[in-house]
Order: structure tokens, then C-alpha cells, then sequence
């Protein structure tokens, strides 16, 4: 499997939750909290690093671009989940270009997410923090002249403070629903257990949709999430696998937790195929349960090994769906990492293209899933009732798309969850992030799903 190396220069570097030293003395990696935030200077009180490569002041009398300038969401570092990326208002990166910084939108490849991710570690004063460069562990961010830039460390007081900033309050907050979690996540998983929401989507932001890795988050009001770190990484954790992380899912049988899932590999045969892995908790860490893929790229003809999604009915059956072009679905063995293929049907409805999602309410069976490309804004969901598990199916009608005039598009790739103890009904999706997001640029959100007298789905009103 391929990984990619840190440069380590005169510097040891935070890239997995490491201590950064340098030759001034060791500086302690720092946890930051995700949200909107704005960069204040240690030593400039009231001047603020902003979209222009800036150290600017602003005040409450400044213009309200000024204002908006001057705010980033401090979200999950593009090139590493222990380190962070700083994202505009309007949905630019922070990033370095010959070691001077400015905002770029996110081309998703290697050299972007690198120049784009910063490790944070203590700052000159207490609670302050500096900005170490991802794939520059030796350049930290400063400004010089109000410009910044990012330079090679140097142990002088003047440099430390120069290099450190406050995390402070927004000056331009969020004012809009969603995403739920910041930052750039994709085909989302939400799941109850024991009373509280999971949450486990795609990492996105990667050219080709090459993520590597998947978190886990918590919640108890679907509001306020927990982001409990990497749930499982293709990189060390699956042996036949080191690309590809896509679309997980998770289930759990007698205390254990399974986690569904799609990979391949960066180089050679790019074929998908899906694991399984198995935990002790719903937030990990997940053990490759096999190996070995559950469902081989070639074991079955047409379709797309991806997408997997797991329903257990309330006889304690549980059921394997997926694919991309064909859908497939068959009994799980109790194991849950076994079943039958000889019992595996096709079960594709018409406009199918991926994504597939099972529920049940009141006696009936619903199938979702998603049509069209997830890179077009057309990105929809879709659904059909059935009597059982594996149908037959009639198909509904599309339940979520597109909603211009807010400037959502590519609604898709969801998943269902009912409030516990409730007949209350919430739907996660992934959208392009807005405003300047695409198919490989998409954020999670969550909105009602309600349902009609007759039990038909209302039409889901995509909210931010």
C-alpha cells in the first residue's frame, strides 16, 4: 500500500497526533475546536489574518465584508484528520503558494490539501496557537509588514509572536442550518444507538474521490456534534485496500459494531470492493473483520461493488444491499460478515444509479436510493415501497432534489433515522458545498423526512 511521507527536516511534526519540537524548546500539538472562528494577532490586539493574506484590523464599526474577510471555518485538515483547514465564507481554502498566503478553491489533489492543511501547536502566550505547514513542518504561518506568509521558524521571541494567534469569536458568525459537521463530508451514515445519533460519512475533498479514512461523530439533538477521530483507516487497518474510503455504514448485533464499507486501491487494479470491520464501540476503532473483501469486485456480474447499507428488521434478520448501476441485496449469516451468494438477488429499480437505503414504518418497507451522478447538480433521491425486506418494490417518485433559489444542488447519497421512542422521521445527505462546492467538494446536512396519512414521503424541502 502507498502512504504518503512527511518531509521531517530540522523539525519533528505533528501529523498523527505527534509532539512538533523544535530547536527552541518542544511545543505541545493543540486540539482546536471546529466552527467559525477568526485569527486575532498575539501581537497585533485587533488585527485579524483575513481572505486577503492579510493582518487586517476590524472593529464593530467595520464594513461587513471587512467583517467576512476576517472569518474562517476552522474545519478537518484536508491532507490529515490531526491537523486542521481553514475555510472562507465563500468557501475557499487557506493555502500557501511560494510560501505566501492566500485563498484558493479546493482542486481536491495531493500538493492542494497539502499547501491548504495546517498542525496546530502552543503559541508565545497561553492560549494562543501557531499554524505549522503540513508538507513545511519547518515553516510556521507569520506576518511580516501585515502580510502573511509562511516562514522558516526561528527561536527568537519576535518570531514566536509573530507566528501566534487567538482563536476568537467570529466576527461574521454563522447565521445559516447546516453542514452539521464543518467541513467537507460526503455520503453520510446516521444511525441510534443506545439512545444517541452516529454520524459516519465519507471524507471528501479528494480528487477522484480518493479519501483514505472515515471519523465518527455523536450527538444526543442532531445539532451539536462530537467528533470522536478516525474510525478506520484504509491505510494501516485494511490490508487490500488503501483507497477509495466511500460510503460507510454501521450495524450492530449482540453488543458488537460493524461497519460496511468500499475500497480500492490508489494504483493498479482500481476495481471497488466491500469490507467489513468489527468494534467493541460504535465509535471504534474498527478491525478489518475478514482480511479480505466481503463482496469482491468480480463476484458478480454488472454493477459497481459500493455503497454498502445494512437493515436489520424487527425479527433481529439483518439484510446487505449495495451497488452502483445494479442493485443487489441478500441475507446477512448472524455472523454479519457472512452470507449466502447463491441467495443474492437484484433487486435495481427503475432511474437506480446508487446509494441504496432501507427503513421500515408501520408495516411497510421502503427502498431510497440515489439517481444520477453525484458531480451533477441532478444528484436526487428517490423511493419505492415494498411488503418485504427484498420486495417487490412500487416505485414513488422522487422525495429529495435540487433547491436553486438557496443555491443547493446534488442532493443526494442519504441515509434515515427515526428519533428513538418517536415517530418523528430525520433524513442526511450530502449537497455540493455551498456556495462553491461540486462533486467532489460536498457537505452533510440533515433535514425532516415526514410522511402522509397513506404512508407516501412527503417531499423533503432541502433547508440551510
Amino acid at each position: 500500500m502507498t502512504r504518503r511521507l512527511v518531509p521531517v527536516l530540522a523539525l519533528s511534526t505533528l501529523v498523527t497526533g505527534f509532539v512538533v519540537a523544535v530547536s527552541g524548546g518542544p511545543a505541545q500539538a493543540v486540539a482546536l475546536p471546529t466552527g467559525a472562528r477568526s485569527l486575532e494577532s498575539v501581537n497585533y490586539p485587533g488585527r485579524y489574518a483575513n481572505t486577503l493574506g492579510q493582518l487586517a484590523a476590524v472593529t464593530t464599526s467595520s464594513t461587513a465584508q471587512a467583517k467576512r474577510d476576517a472569518t474562517f471555518t476552522v474545519v478537518n485538515g484536508l491532507a490529515s484528520p490531526a491537523c486542521y483547514s481553514f475555510q472562507t465564507k465563500d468557501g475557499l481554502f487557506l493555502r500557501h503558494r511560494d510560501y505566501r498566503l492566500r485563498v484558493d478553491a479546493n482542486t481536491g489533489d495531493a500538493t492542494f490539501r497539502g499547501d491548504a492543511t495546517f498542525c496546530a501547536v502552543d503559541g508565545s502566550v497561553a492560549g494562543s496557537v501557531a499554524l505549522v505547514s503540513y508538507n513545511y513542518p519547518t515553516r510556521r504561518i507569520r506576518h511580516r509588514d501585515f502580510a502573511l506568509w509562511l516562514d522558516t521558524y526561528q527561536d527568537t521571541a519576535t518570531f514566536r509572536a509573530d507566528s501566534s494567534f487567538r482563536l476568537a469569536a467570529p466576527w461574521a458568525p454563522k447565521t445559516a442550518k447546516g453542514p452539521v459537521i464543518p467541513g467537507l463530508f460526503a455520503d453520510p451514515h446516521i444511525a441510534t444507538f443506545n439512545g444517541r445519533y452516529y454520524l459516519y460519512p465519507t471524507t471528501d475533498g479528494y480528487a477522484g474521490w480518493g479519501g483514505t479514512y472515515y471519523k465518527a461523530f455523536s450527538s444526543t439533538d442532531l445539532v451539536n456534534w462530537t467528533d470522536h477521530g478516525v474510525a478506520l483507516d484504509h491505510g494501516p487497518d485494511v490490508s487490500w485496500a488503501d483507497n477509495s474510503a466511500w460510503a460507510p455504514a454501521v450495524a450492530t448485533r449482540d453488543g458488537r459494531y460493524y461497519l460496511y464499507f468500499s475500497g480500492g486501491l490508489a494504483s493498479g487494479n482500481t476495481a471497488k470492493q466491500l469490507g467489513v470491520a468489527v468494534a467493541a464501540s460504535p465509535t471504534g476503532p474498527f478491525r478489518d473483520a475478514l482480511g479480505r473483501p466481503l463482496v469482491r469486485a468480480d463476484q458478480f456480474s454488472g454493477g459497481q461493488a459500493i455503497d454498502p447499507m445494512v437493515f436489520t428488521d424487527d425479527d433481529g434478520q439483518s439484510y446487505l444491499y449495495w451497488g452502483q448501476g445494479v442493485a443487489r441485496a441478500v441475507r446477512l449469516n448472524a455472523d454479519m460478515v457472512s452470507f449466502d451468494p447463491a441467495q443474492v438477488r437484484v433487486i435495481t429499480p427503475a432511474g437506480y444509479n446508487e446509494a441504496p437505503f432501507v427503513l421500515k414504518r408501520n408495516g411497510t418497507y421502503y427502498l431510497m436510493w440515489s439517481e444520477n451522478d453525484t458531480r451533477s447538480e441532478d444528484y436526487r433521491v428517490a423511493y419505492a415501497t415494498g411488503t418485504s425486506p427484498l420486495g417487490p418494490w412500487t416505485n414513488r417518485g422522487v422525495v429529495l432534489q435540487k433547491r436553486l433559489d438557496l443555491g443547493v444542488k446534488g442532493t443526494g447519497h442519504h441515509s434515515v433515522v427515526r428519533a428513538p421512542g418517536t415517530d418523528t422521521w430525520y433524513v442526511a445527505y450530502h449537497r455540493f458545498a455551498v456556495p462553491a462546492g461540486n462533486g467532489t467538494n460536498r457537505e452533510t446536512t440533515i433535514d425532516r423526512l415526514e410522511f402522509n396519512a397513506d404512508g407516501t414521503i412527503r417531499p423533503v424541502v432541502p433547508t440551510l
